[in-house]
């Protein structure tokens, strides 16, 4: 399985300091707020990563992340989304770089304490389709929002005024290769953005979307709330599992290598 890692947008709710670089660029605790999502796939065993970015300070992250050594990789893939579309405008530009394979994809936001590697092991298993992570907040409106029947997900509504549920769609998606056609079916919302709610209904409509419930905390870092929420979480519980995890996948590099 292959990762995005999805880092673009203008991240206009928090101007004025992203009128000067992107918000994924921003801090979060001790670290790069894109530090965390990478780190989230690399501990879901996923080596090949694309991360896609855009706006003025694309280049920064190329310095900052180079081939990925910091996480005990060989290599990181880019690439430049041109102007605004949305998330799954964004997606698309990784259709070349998935190659017909499943990807994991994570919005650059998106900051979690637990390990996803079941999640990513039972995707596997799937013969098709796609798998969301959902997690029950209290603020349910300002996210994308599953309506549940039983074990199944029968819609998403995206940031509803009256959301059907408190369980919101964490911005963490397992796809099929399917995906990417489904995005060419996409028309623009209200918002003029291609939606990746709009996506994760089209393989609801197919019956072959499954979930599961996030464990451990998650939050993501979009506004000055959520930022500093992230910051708090981290200060307080995340700080030395991230370590530890960037130590980890680099013991496991080295295990590897003296076995080649």
């Amino acid at each position: 399985m292959k990762g995005v890692v999805l880092a673009g947008g203008t991240g206009s709710r928090l101007f004025p300091i992203t009128r000067v670089t992107n918000k994924h660029l921003l801090p979060v605790h001790d670290k790069p707020m894109v530090f965390y999502p990478i780190q989230t796939l690399v501990n879901a065993d996923i080596r090949e990563i694309l991360l896609v970015t855009g706006g003025n300070n694309a280049g920064d992250f190329l310095r900052l992340l180079g081939n990925g050594r910091d996480f005990g990789l060989k290599h990181i893939h880019y690439t430049y989304q041109e102007g605004e579309g949305g998330i799954a405008a964004a997606l698309s530009l990784a259709e070349d770089f998935a190659d017909g394979e499943p990807i994991c994809v994570i919005l650059g936001d998106n900051i979690i304490e637990s390990n996803i590697r079941g999640a990513v092991e039972s995707f596997t298993k799937q013969s098709h389709g796609a798998k969301i992570l959902l997690k029950k907040v209290d603020d349910a409106d300002r996210f994308g929002v599953a309506e549940l029947r039983g074990d199944r997900v029968i819609g998403i509504e995206e940031k509803p005024r009256k959301p059907k549920s408190h369980y919101a769609v964490v911005g963490i998606y397992l796809y099929d290769s399917s995906v990417f056609q489904k995005i060419k079916r996409l028309k623009p919302s209200g918002r003029g953005e291609l939606e990746i709610t709009d996506v994760n209904n089209f393989y609801i409509d197919e019956r072959a979307l499954t979930f599961e419930i996030l464990q451990g905390w998650w939050t993501d870092a979009g506004t000055f709330d959520s930022l500093l929420r992230a910051n708090n979480l981290v200060a307080k519980t995340g700080a030395n599992k991230m370590t530890d995890c960037v130590e980890e996948s680099e013991a496991r590099e080295l295990v590897k290598g003296a076995l080649r």
